[in-house]
């Protein structure tokens, strides 16, 4: 619980989202990203995290791949005209495109993987009678509905915290501006990831 209340690149994006978008977009976020973790235990879980952190090759395409998305979705809010609807008014596919960008971003960040590798192994008892994979399972399953909780809290607070602001058509575009440079900026921060060595 406390490691889901220090803010990182996930709380950075759903806060971007939901001040500049709004509470549904937010809430999307949140959906995405927690599938993205789901993926993520899945693959620790099974071994796969393993061989991504074993193989620099591998851990060098997610990551360039991930950047480059994290950039294109900043750089479509710096140039794509604002949209002063309320965001109840959202399309369905626009719901389902945040939700798919908030899980593409979360898989596609390396950094996920091997925060589940180094930190999950440490609770596992490997004579417990339960076996590894599920020890996995329960252990990222237990942090994905955690930092759901709070993911959606933050999600809330933010939105309402800039709902007045989101009214004001100038202030809107700005809010989006600034949410494409923190997209491009994590985009930056995550080629700076390195391989577990």
């Amino acid at each position: 619980m406390l490691l889901n209340l220090t803010p990182g690149t996930d709380i950075m994006y759903i806060v971007s989202r939901s001040i500049s978008q709004g509470r549904t977009a937010g809430i999307y976020s949140v959906l995405g990203i927690n599938a993205g973790v789901v993926v993520h235990t899945f693959l620790a879980a099974f071994g796969l995290s393993v061989i991504l952190m074993q193989s620099t090759f591998l851990f060098n395409v997610i990551k360039i791949a991930g950047a480059i998305y994290l950039a294109y979705l900043g750089i479509k809010m710096l140039t794509t005209k604002n949209d002063t609807k309320e965001e109840q008014s959202l399309p369905k596919q626009s719901n389902k495109k945040i939700f798919l960008q908030g899980m593409i971003t979360n898989v596609t960040n390396p950094k996920v993987a091997l925060f589940f590798l180094a930190f999950l192994p440490q609770f596992i008892h490997t004579n417990s009678g339960v076996s590894t994979p599920v020890s996995f399972i329960i252990l990222g399953l237990t942090f994905t509905l955690t930092g759901g909780i709070w993911c959606l809290i933050t999600a809330y607070f933010s939105s309402m915290a800039t709902r007045k602001l989101r009214g004001n058509s100038k202030v809107s575009t700005v809010l989006n501006k600034l949410t494409g440079i923190v997209f491009i900026a994590m985009g930056i921060k995550l080629l700076q990831t390195k391989p577990a060595s």
